[in-house]
Order: structure tokens, then sequence, then C-alpha cells
């Protein structure tokens, strides 16, 4: 072994003996190195089109290696955020309950060595962040965690008493978690190695590994450091001789056009000079690899100082001299190209397209004048569509121009989630003691009434929290509903609900309001996977639930809508993000909305957008013919499908696309009525049919209504209005009776407003409490103006702007089936105010059947009410509206 250790020192002797010799006697080194550079056979000078292609190439490699810093620096933030954290965990315990858990696992395992874990993670990021150091390795985390134990050895070594070796991992914890003691991991192993090899052997055996484990973590013998000082000092050395014998002798003259120092070395080989020290003054020479191989490394230095007079013939002599053979030919890896290019695997001399090395010889292609020549249009689709196939796209050019070309056509592109706010995280701070103390009360207040039950579950939402009550055998429900005051006036609450009990539990669940209700930001659901994975094009977002859950509901399922609740309660802001929800997920072709405003003020700002198939409607009259309009175009609708032999508007619009009449295609229509009892008080009878009618057969029509009023009372909600809207939403109202009058059971009365909800769609049994999304005023008029820039002027339909503003009437003309008295009629009993078959019998003294069939024509064009018991109709046409009639009836009809 020492004779190995002798002839090695000798070896590196002679070596060094070998450098000064060499530098001593340059002259005779150089002829020798001549005559054999002159007899060897001269080597393939780079074309233009090769050295630019090696000068993209270390562009890339600059790239990759730009974005290796960036990676390390978000790394190195990482560790810092972490190491960070875990310090003010362990030191202050300040960090929360996951922290404070935290802090207190560390020190319980490692005593007090947990403190020195966040410190390694800080010392890692920061020299991440100052690229001094990489990504640890598998082995290297080894090292490092080998490390961290043994230093917890020896601080637990004076913990150990020798004479008491019984390991009890309990106290050890709690004695770490004090700092009293080395923690369970230290206390343990050390404890059975001091019953083994005794205390000094406990302190010998932990310091060698932890030394062992630091030389292999820095992968440095400590030799190493003694010879790296020798050899920097011999350089120095070697650089201050071949300094001045390269001063005596005149330097050769390099070729201009060739990129980088180390061709000019190997220009200086070439021509027969043999010189191959650096320039003057230049004590490294940086070689660029033509590629970085596939695995990322480093492109390779040459140190011109370490081979300064002597080795560097020999070092290109020998079988790789700087990534290329005896003929100059690449022997260099591939580098693994980003973005899309493949990894290359064969050596190649040019830079195509597709990532490769193309060899222009090969090829055929002659490189004389290839620095002016222009590439065919026909070449720049192949590389269009080399590069797509690359990229991922399925047909290359093809995929790229039709991409681009629906690009063009397209008129509509859907607002981006960046003009919704986003949510702000709710404070937790102390939440689980609160619902601790609040479930235990509540338990209390149970015993207290002789009711045996126990809280099972406490679940948080975001204005309301549930406490499941699981009651013993034996003990009534009705019981517990009845405690309702006092459970609220125990728990101080504001108002509670009592759901008994709760559907598929054997529960009882309270519900108690939140101190502070967390809103829910349209943002929150319409990002979420539910509403971005449904396929339905009149998906809306409609809150969360109790336990978080995003709730989105299918309006085409449901398939009608009623909203109601109090002055306050969310009923607007629910509407607004319903329509918002439609704008996000539907195209203006694709769904089509009637909004009717008679408050005025609520949907005005929408007028403009391209999916509004006419103004928002304000006048009353006007939004009951409206209606009307609708049950006429629903009746149209039915018609087509049955000579397309067709159920449904799915179907229909497949079929027209399946035969080629895409402008046949029908959009699906939402009308939206946002308060409904202004209208059941200027056209009761015909507001309440035309929804009726609508309710009843619109579905399959692809005709969608939503109705919401603030004043839920019977004479607004008809029976006949309940009856054929089965999905209905309930916010806060002030009465049972009202809430009964919207769910058909109570529970509405009790709700806290702001969003709170009570939904009840189609096919489910009950209603599922809901927080209501919140979408504000500024964050829809964003979303509006996005959609107004974007889409120009809107395209309303005139056709039923005209139906609607002429209330659907037209005054009969001679080709006309109607009765001759009908155009005297209708200026009767407009004048008078009012109409009636007695009247009507008196006025143009006729039987009483023509009269009545004059008035059930009237009824029909709108211009009066349907009958009311024994009371005079009522007219629906002024004066002023009549006149216009008469004009646009001449025009018609000259």
């Amino acid at each position: 072994m020492a004779n190995v250790k002798n002839k090695s020192r000798k070896n590196t002797k002679s070596s060094s003996g070998g450098k000064r010799g060499a530098a001593s006697s340059g002259g005779s080194k150089r002829s020798v190195n001549s005559q054999s550079a002159g007899g060897r056979r001269r080597k393939k000078e780079d074309t233009p089109e090769e050295a630019a292609a090696r000068a993209d190439i270390r562009g890339m490699q600059e790239e990759r290696k730009r974005s290796r810093l960036i990676d390390d620096i978000i790394w190195g933030i990482v560790y810092i955020a972490v190491g960070a954290f875990i310090f003010i965990a362990v030191q202050f315990q300040a960090a929360g309950q996951f922290g404070n858990a935290l802090g207190d696992i560390l020190k319980g395992i490692f005593g007090l060595v947990g403190l020195i874990l966040p410190w390694y993670l800080i010392l890692i990021g920061f020299l991440l962040m100052l690229h001094k150091a990489s990504h640890f390795s598998g082995k290297s985390l080894l090292a490092c965690i080998v490390m961290l134990l043994m230093f917890c050895l020896l601080n637990s070594g004076r913990f150990i008493d020798a004479a008491h070796t019984v390991i009890t991992p309990y106290q050890f914890f709690n004695d770490g978690v004090s700092l009293t003691g080395g923690g369970v991991f230290g206390m343990s192993a050390g404890t059975l190695l001091v019953r083994w090899i005794g205390k000094a052997g406990l302190y010998i055996f932990s310091f060698v590994i932890a030394l062992i484990s630091l030389l292999f973590l820095v992968n440095t013998p400590l030799s190493n450091a003694l010879e790296s000082a020798r050899d920097r000092r011999e350089e120095r050395q070697l650089m201050r001789e071949q300094s001045r014998l390269s001063a005596d002798e005149p330097q050769p003259s390099s070729r201009t056009g060739q990129a980088g120092s180390g061709q000019d070395v190997r220009n200086a080989l070439e021509a027969g000079n043999g010189a191959a020290d650096p320039p003057a003054g230049s004590g490294d020479i940086r070689i660029v690899t033509p590629y970085e191989d596939a695995t990322g490394e480093r492109a390779r230095h040459f140190d011109g100082r370490r081979h300064a007079g002597s080795n560097v013939v020999d070092f290109i002599r020998k079988g790789d001299p700087f990534g290329r053979d005896s003929d100059g030919r690449d022997t260099m890896e591939p580098v693994e190209i980003e973005r899309g290019l493949e990894e290359i695997h064969t050596p190649r001399d040019g830079y195509g397209l597709d990532g490769e090395i193309h060899n222009s010889q090969e090829a055929g292609i002659n490189t004389e004048n290839y620095e002016g020549r222009k590439a065919s249009a026909s070449e720049i689709a192949r590389g269009a569509a080399e590069i797509g196939e690359g990229l991922g796209l399925r047909n290359g050019a093809a995929a790229l121009t039709k991409s681009v070309d629906k690009t063009h056509t397209k008129k509509y592109r859907k607002p981006p989630i960046d003009l919704l706010d986003k949510p702000q995280t709710p404070d937790r701070r102390g939440l689980n003691d609160d619902l601790k103390n609040k479930a235990r009360l509540l338990e209390e207040t149970m015993q207290n009434f002789n009711v045996d039950a126990r809280v099972v579950q406490v679940t948080q939402g975001p204005a309301i929290t549930r406490y499941e009550i699981q009651p013993n055998v034996g003990v009534k429900v009705s019981k517990i509903v009845n405690l309702a005051d006092d459970i609220a006036l125990n728990l101080r609450a504001k108002s509670i609900r009592i759901e008994a009990p709760i559907p598929g539990k054997a529960v009882v669940g309270i519900e108690v309001e939140n101190d502070k209700i967390n809103m829910v930001r349209l943002r929150e659901i319409i990002d979420s996977r539910e509403f971005r994975n449904a396929k339905s094009r009149i998906e809306f977002a409609v809150g969360k639930d109790i336990a978080g859950k995003p709730i989105v509901a299918d309006l085409k399922s449901m398939p009608h809508l009623l909203i109601a609740g109090s002055t306050g309660s969310g009923k607007s802001v629910c509407i607004n993000s319903i329509i918002t929800s439609i704008l996000y997920k539907a195209n203006p072709d694709e769904v089509k909305m009637v909004l009717i405003d008679p408050k005025v003020v609520e949907l005005g700002n929408y007028n403009g957008i391209p999916h509004l198939l006419i103004p928002v409607v304000t006048d009353p009259s006007k939004a009951a013919a409206a209606l009307s309009w609708a049950v006429v175009e629903m009746t149209n609708r039915y018609k087509m499908f049955a000579e397309s032999n067709v159920r449904d508007l799915g179907s229909y619009n497949r079929k027209m696309k399946a035969d080629g009449n895409a402008d046949m295609v029908m959009p699906q229509v939402v009308i939206i009525i946002d308060e409904l009892a202004d209208l059941m008080m200027a056209a009761p009878n015909q507001v309440e049919e035309s929804i009726c009618r609508l309710a009843q057969m619109a579905r399959a029509a692809g005709m969608h209504l939503i109705v919401a009023t603030q004043r839920p009372s019977v004479d607004v909600i008809t029976g006949v209005i309940k009856a054929n809207i089965p999905s209905r939403i309930a916010f806060a109202v002030s009465s049972q009776a009202d809430s009964r009058t919207i769910l058909d059971r109570g529970g509405a009365e009790h709700l806290v407003g702001k969003g709170d909800m009570l939904f009840n769609p189609l096919g489910v049994g009950s209603a599922v409490r809901i927080q209501g999304t919140f979408v504000s005023d500024e964050e829809v008029q964003r979303v509006i103006d996005f959609v107004k820039a974007q889409s120009g002027e809107a395209d309303y339909s005139d056709e039923v702007i005209d139906t609607i503003e002429s209330g659907n009437t037209m005054l009969p003309d001679k080709n006309d089936n109607a009765d001759e008295l009908l155009p005297d009629a209708i200026e009767c009993v407009v004048m008078q105010g009012q109409a009636s078959v007695s009247m009507l019998q008196r006025r143009y003294r006729i039987g009483y059947n023509r009269a009545a069939r004059i008035v059930d024509e009237m009824e029909a064009r709108g211009i009066v009410g349907p009958q009311d018991g024994s009371r005079p109709r009522q007219v629906l046409m002024s004066e002023e509206e009549l006149a216009e009639l008469k004009e646009k009836t001449q025009e018609t009809n000259p």
C-alpha cells in the first residue's frame, strides 16, 4: 500500500517535472510538433453555414443555461420560505396550528437539532439563489440526513445516564419538546449505543459517521485541497514562463471569419506553426462544444493555464480534441432540443427546422450561393408543417391555417377569468377552538332540557355552521325541534335553523349563523372544475354548499326556475350571476336571451351585448307582448320539429347540420323576468297565461324561463305558476307563509340574507342550503364592456322588435276573414277604455254570438285582456298605440 502511494507521488513529481521541462525547452518541443503537424492531412475548413449553425446552437445553450439559473432561483426561494416557516414554528410557536404541531413534532423527534433543520434549508436556498449549488441528488440527500441524525446522537449524549439505559419513547418525546432531552430518535438510539459501546463509543461513532457524511456530501478528499493549492502555485509559475517565451517569438496570424478562440488554436495548428499557446494576455481558453448532451450537462471548458506550453498538441492528438476527431468531424453527444424539437441521436453538420443537424453536402445542395438564396413558399410550408408536428399539431400547417381562418371568422371570444375579482382568504385563526366550545355548549344545553344527544360532526360553510346532533335511542326528534329558541339563546346566535333529520343521515342538523360571512366570489365557481367541465351552454354558477363544494346547475334540466326573496336578500345578484355565467359559457349563436326588467334600472346595462335577442324590455305592456311572442315562437318551433320528425331542439339542430342546413340551426332562448309582481299588476291574466304555456311546453323547444320576484305572495306566485315551475330558489323572507309560497315548506324565514339561499331543483327531495355567488356591479360592467368591445354593435331581431312594439296586433284588412265590424269595434273599446260583449251588442245592435266572436278576436290580437268574471275586460292598447297601428296597417295594406 505504501509502495503504491510512493509510486504515485513519484509519478506526480515526474509529470510536474515534465511540465517544467516542456516549458524550459519549448523550442525543441515546438519543432517536433511542427514536423508532425506538417505531415498530417490538413483538416477540412468549416463552411459559413456550419459556422452559423454552431453559433445558433451556442445561443440555444446560453438560453438553456439562463433557464436553469431561473429554476435555481425559484427553488432557492422555496427552500428559504419553507425554512423560515419551520424556524418560526419551532422557535416562536407562531405559525398557526399546523406550524405549531410541526414544530413540536420536530423537537420531539430530534430535540435541539430540530432547530438546525430550518437553517439547513435556508442555507441551501441561498446557495441555489447565488448559483453556488445545484439540486440535491439522492446520495447527497442521504448524506445530509445521516449527518443530521449523528448530530442528534451527539446532542443526546449529554442527557443519557450510563447507569440507567431504559428506553421510554413517550418520555423522550416530551423531553424533546421541552428541549430537556435529545428527542425520541437521539435518546432511543443513543441509549442502545451507550448500553453496547459506552458513552465514549457513542461520541466516537457519531463523530466519525458525521465526518464521513460531510466528506461524501462535498465529494472532496482532504488531500485534494493540498494538491489543488500546489497545482495553482505551479500553474502561476508556468504562466509566467510561458508569457516570457511567447514574447520572444512571433505570434501566428489567425484567419478572420472564424468563431471562438478554440478555432483560433486549431487554425494555428493546421497552419503548421505549432504554436498551440493561448494568445498573450489570456489565461483561460473556453471551448464551446457544438451541443449539450441529452442530460443537460454544462458545456466543457478547456483550461489553457493548466495545459500551457506543452500539453495542447498532445491533448488534441488524443481521441477527443474538443469534441472533434482527427478529421474534424463532431463526436459529441446530441443535445436535447426544447419546445417540441426532438432529441438528436446522429452527429450532423448543419441545423435544420426539425432540430437535427443536416449535412448540406449529403443532401446534395449547392451551398456556394446559399447566403443570398431565399426560401421558396413550398419550403416554408414544409418547415411550418414539420414545426407543427413537433409541437403536437395533428395536421401541421393545414391545422394552423384552419385555426387562423377560424380565428378570423369567429366573432365572439369568451371573457377572460381575470375580469372577475379574486376571492379573499378567510381568517381562520382560533376557529377550531371556537367550534369545539360551541359544540360543547350545545351538548350542555341539550342535557339541561333532558335531551340525551351528542354532537358528532361540525361543518362550517361560508355563511353558516352546521352541528350534526345524534340523539340517543328513545329521544324524539320533535323535542329537539321545539328547543330552537332555547338553543339560539344559549349559543347567542342571531338565528338558527333546524333540519330534522338531515336527508340520508341519522342525525339532526342545527344550522347557526357565522359571526362573519365569507363571500363566495363568482370567479371561484366559474374557475372550478365543475363549471369548466359542464357541457351545457346554459350552465350557471349557484354558489357553495355548507361543505364548501362548488354548486353549478343546468337550466336545461330544470327546465324553468323561480327565484324569490325579500328586498336585499341577494335576488338581483343571483340574476347577474346567471347572466354572467351564460356569457362565460355560450356563444351568441348558441344562446339568446330576452330580458324583462319592469324596474328599469336592474338589467339595463346589458343592452348591446350580442346574446340579447331584443333590447331589454322595461314597459310592462310590452313585456306581456314579449311573453306572447315567446308563446308564438314556441308553437312555430314545434311545427318545424313535426315537419322534421324530431322531438326536441337538440335533435333538430343535429339533423339540420347533417343535412347541410347550418343556417337553419336555432339557438336556445332564455327568458328572464326580474320582477314578476309589476307584470302581474299590469296584465295579470295575460302574463300568467303566457308563463303557464311556456312552462308547460317550452322545454323541448329549447326555451327556458327564469322568473324572479321580491314579493312572494299568492297573488304574484299563483298556484298555476308554482305548479309549472318546479325548480326554485328561496332567499331570506320575512315570514313562514312566504317561505311556503315559494318552497311549499318553511325554512326560508330563518335564512340570514346576503346570498344565503335554499336551492330546490327538480328531482331533489328537499332544499339544499347554499351560499350564493357574489358578483359586484364593477365586475359585471367589466364583463359587459369586454363582450361589447369585441362584438361591435348588437344584432337585434327586427322582426321580434316589430312584433312586440305593435303588441302583435294588426287591424284586419279586406282579405282577412275577421268580422267586418272588428276595426270599428277596436276603435270603440279603445276610446271607451273598457270592453264587454253587452257594450258591443248595444252599440252595433248585433246578437250575442257575433259580439262575443268580436271580443275573442280582439283578445287574440292582444287588444283586450282575458275575461275577468262579470267585470269588463281590460283594454291593453292606448289611443296613441291605436293611431300608430292604423298607420302601420295602411303601410302594410295600401
